[in-house]
C-alpha cells in the first residue's frame, strides 16, 4: 500500500459509554484497559479505535516503554471525515499567499531540493487526552491517556518558507489549512492561526516521521510540526498557508480549543468562563509503559518499570516513583535527553517483597520546577483538556 493511493478500510467503531460521578467537578484517572481492536488501518498496526469516520486511533499503554513512538502505533486524530484517499504528488502542492510579495506553489519535490532540510524529535499530544478523567463527562473523544506519542520529523523550517515568499511590511498572521473536508460545506474547515513574530526555529513542516515518509493517516504529504504546543494546531495534510494583516476569527481557534483563563484553568459545568485562552503548551506529564494494570508479577522476583515523561520544552528534572500511594517517593532512572521536546524514557528497579495488590504511581518534575498533581486535584474544565494527573498501574503480586 502506497501512501499515495489510500484505501478506506472499515472497521467497526468502539463505543464509549462514560457514566457520570455523584461527585460532580471532580477527575479520576483515565479509562485504561480499553479494547485494542482486531482490526487495523492501512500503516497501522491493531490500536484502540474510537472512531473510523473520521479516523481516531488510540496508542495502547504498553507502548509507552520507549522515547520513540513506532510509525504504526502512533495515535491518529482527525477532525473532519473527507480524507483524501489519493494524492497525485506531481501536481499537489502548498500554496503561500497574501500579504506576500511573491506567490509560492511549492511541491513535496522542490521543498526537499530547494531548501535546507531539518530534523527534530518532538513529543505530539492531543489536548483532550486523557479526557475520560473529567467528571461529568465533558464533550469530545473520551480518550484514556494514549492520544500522545514522540516521533523524529524531518521538514523545512516555516520561517524559510515565509522568507522565500516575502513577507510584506503588515503581515502579521498566517492561517494554515489541510486537505481534509467537512460533510456539509457550511461547516467549519480545521484552520489554525499563528502570530508571525512567534514562530520559533523549530517550527518546521515536516515530510519525513522517524525516517520514513510520514503515514497517510499521520498527515502525508506535509504536516505542520509546532514543538511544545498541543498538537491540535499541527495541521495535517498542509496545503494552504495565507499570510495576513489581522486575526482572523475560526471556529477551532475562538471557540473549540480554548481554555478558562483564570489561575487554575477550572470551571464548572453550570457557568462556563467568560474568559477563555487558546491552547498552546504542553503541561508536565508522564505514564507508565510497563507494568500494566492487572499485570501478574512474582514475590522476590526482579521487576523493572519503564515509562515516559514530557512538557512544554523546558526537559525533565526528575521522575519519580511512589509504591505507597503516594506517601513517599524515589527517584528513577532518566533515559537520554533526545530533545527538550521529546519524551525522555524512565525506568526504576525494584524487587516487591511482599504478596497482594501492588499501585506503581509515576510523577515527573521539569526544570522549571513544576509537577504533576493527584488525578483529584485538577479543576475542571468544559472541554476536558490539558489533564495531567499522577499516573498510577496497579499490579498483582503473586
Amino acid at each position: 500500500m502506497r501512501r499515495r493511493d489510500f484505501f478506506k478500510l472499515s472497521v467497526v467503531a468502539s463505543s464509549v459509554v462514560v457514566t457520570n460521578s455523584l461527585n460532580a467537578y471532580k477527575t479520576r484517572e483515565p479509562r485504561d484497559n480499553q479494547t485494542i481492536s482486531l482490526e487495523s488501518f492501512p500503516e497501522k498496526r491493531p490500536l484502540i479505535i474510537h472512531s473510523d469516520r473520521p479516523p481516531l486511533l488510540e496508542t495502547p499503554r504498553d507502548a509507552f516503554t520507549k522515547a520513540i513512538t513506532p510509525n504504526d502505533e502512533l495515535f491518529v486524530r482527525w477532525h473532519m471525515p473527507h480524507i483524501p484517499t489519493a494524492i497525485n504528488m506531481e501536481t499537489h502542492y502548498l500554496q503561500v499567499h497574501g500579504e506576500v510579495n511573491e506567490r509560492l506553489y511549492l511541491t513535496v519535490e522542490m521543498l526537499k531540493k530547494e531548501f535546507k532540510s531539518h530534523t527534530i524529535t518532538v513529543a505530539m499530544q492531543c489536548g483532550g487526552n486523557s479526557r475520560s478523567a473529567f467528571v461529568p463527562t465533558t464533550s469530545g473523544i473520551q480518550w484514556g491517556s494514549g492520544a500522545m506519542g514522540c516521533s523524529t520529523y524531518k521538514g523545512i523550517k516555516l520561517k524559510d518558507i515565509l522568507a522565500r515568499a516575502g513577507l510584506k511590511a503588515d503581515a502579521r498572521w498566517i492561517t494554515l489549512n489541510g486537505d481534509d473536508k467537512a460533510v456539509m460545506e457550511k461547516m467549519p474547515h480545521f484552520k489554525r492561526e499563528l502570530k508571525i513574530s512567534e514562530i520559533s526555529d523549530e517550527t518546521i513542516i515536516a515530510y519525513e516521521q522517524n525516517g520514513e515518509e510520514l503515514p497517510f493517516l499521520n498527515g502525508y504529504p506535509l504536516r505542520l510540526i509546532i514543538p511544545g504546543f498541543y498538537s491540535d494546531s499541527w495541521v495535517k495534510m498542509l496545503s494552504d498557508i495565507r499570510v495576513t494583516k489581522e486575526y482572523q476569527k475560526y471556529y477551532y481557534m475562538d471557540t473549540a480549543y480554548r481554555v478558562p483563563d483564570n489561575a487554575d484553568e477550572s470551571e464548572t459545568p453550570e457557568v462556563h468562563a467568560k474568559s477563555t485562552k487558546p491552547l498552546e503548551f504542553m503541561n508536565v506529564k508522564s505514564y507508565i509503559g510497563y507494568p500494566t494494570p492487572n499485570t501478574k508479577l512474582y514475590a522476590k522476583t526482579k521487576l523493572t518499570i519503564k515509562g515516559i515523561a514530557f512538557d512544554e520544552g523546558s526537559g525533565i528534572k526528575e521522575l519519580l516513583i511512589s509504591l505507597d500511594k503516594g506517601k513517599t517517593w524515589v527517584e528513577a532512572t532518566l533515559g537520554e535527553e533526545l530533545s527538550k521536546f521529546a519524551f525522555r524514557s524512565f525506568t526504576y528497579r525494584m524487587k516487591p517483597m511482599n504478596k497482594g495488590k501492588l499501585t506503581i504511581m509515576a510523577k515527573a518534575v521539569n526544570n522549571k520546577g513544576e509537577e504533576q498533581p493527584f488525578a483529584h486535584e485538577i479543576a475542571w474544565n468544559h472541554g476536558g483538556y490539558k489533564y495531567n494527573g499522577i499516573d498510577s498501574v496497579t499490579v498483582s503480586v503473586v
